[in-house]
């Protein structure tokens, strides 16, 4: 079995807004995780792309992780991701050319096909509802302006080109995990949101094939993570996630709620196999059990780092998660060290 201390730990982060609370309140959360889990020796911290949804502040994804990164100083700051069919890729080249540049070695561009919003959005952001099927040629096309600039290339990316930005894909399902094995790349699996699809994560290895990027796989597993000092508050604790999948598959999504002693009072049966099944890659409890189960998912999926994601109404809770979390391992590599020997610079 794979020891906790060989898997580099690293955070997803969407800015959450909690109940009676700001924006500007989430992104001091947000910051304040960050520095703490810097000091707790993570390896990355990335923020997702979201619009239009209620408690969740990370809308501003390039915006957010300057941000951070200038308040942190080892951290890999990154995107989990950034919807690549929301944006021209010239202008994702010039934010994390700019990013790269301000924050030399320390910036990740994670990116996924999905809108990250629902239709309406989607017309507001004046995304074409088949964009998602263009993600190759976008792909192609983003990558080639952090290439060295061609002779004869009308169109650069300033900065951006020449830079070295570690391009991952994301996803859900197998379409990400096939096209990353394709081209070489890092594949993060979003098993904190689709559980059901962790065969992804072994079609990846199965078809990868070496590239300048990576000479053999390296996948990362996101996972909800609630830790707390025994099962018994974990369990309290978690309800707070539990009333954001619920107020999802209702929706109408709600600011994160703090957490009740009984949600048997908040949903019906339907409604709570419906959560379940959605979170159920779910790890809640105190350490031990935590311990377990990580144990058991990193032995069955092979994954080379877990990307941990946690729904807390208060700060304290959240960062305390984070310290026992860590306590479960000694030091993993951390910082540019995670893809050493592994990857070279995608625009080498």
């Amino acid at each position: 079995m794979t020891a906790l201390s060989d898997v580099p730990f690293s955070v997803l982060d969407l800015a959450p807004i909690a109940q009676n609370h700001t924006a500007a309140d989430a992104f001091r959360n947000t910051v304040a995780l960050a520095q703490h889990v810097e000091r707790l020796g993570y390896n990355r911290f990335w923020l997702a792309e979201h619009h239009n949804i209620n408690g969740i502040a990370s809308s501003a994804t390039a915006v957010l992780i300057g941000h951070v990164a200038g308040h942190t100083k080892t951290l890999r700051v990154g995107s989990g991701g950034v919807m690549l069919p929301n944006h021209a890729p010239l202008i994702i080249a010039e934010q994390f050319g700019t990013l790269e540049t301000l924050y030399p070695g320390r910036i990740d561009l994670g990116l996924g096909r999905a809108p990250g919003s629902d239709g309406l959005t989607q017309r507001a952001l004046r995304r074409d509802p088949r964009s998602g099927l263009e993600f190759p040629q976008l792909l192609d096309e983003l990558r080639g302006f952090f290439r060295a600039t061609h002779p004869t290339q009308a169109v650069r990316a300033i900065p951006g080109e020449g830079l070295n930005v570690p391009i991952w894909l994301l996803g859900s399902s197998d379409f990400s995990a096939r096209l990353a094995a394709h081209l070489g790349l890092p594949f993060s699996f979003a098993g904190h949101f689709s559980p059901e699809g962790m065969a992804a994560m072994r079609l990846y290895r199965q078809m990868f094939q070496p590239s300048d990027i990576l000479k053999r796989p390296y996948s990362m597993i996101g996972v909800p993570v609630i830790a707390a000092d025994t099962d018994e508050q974990a369990r309290f604790q978690s309800t707070t996630q539990q009333q954001k999948f619920l107020s999802l598959i209702r929706g109408n999504r709600l600011q994160l709620q703090p957490p009740v002693e009984d949600m048997d009072q908040r949903w019906n049966e339907w409604e709570r196999v419906a959560v379940e099944q959605k979170l159920g890659a779910s790890i809640v409890g105190g350490p031990e059990k935590v311990k377990r189960e990580l144990e058991a998912l990193i032995e069955r999926t092979e994954a080379d780092e877990v990307m941990i994601v946690s729904d807390f109404y208060d700060l304290k809770d959240r960062l305390r998660s984070y310290e026992i979390l860590a306590s479960l391992k000694q030091a993993a590599p951390t910082g540019q060290d995670a893809l050493a020997g592994a990857t070279v610079a995608d625009g080498a």
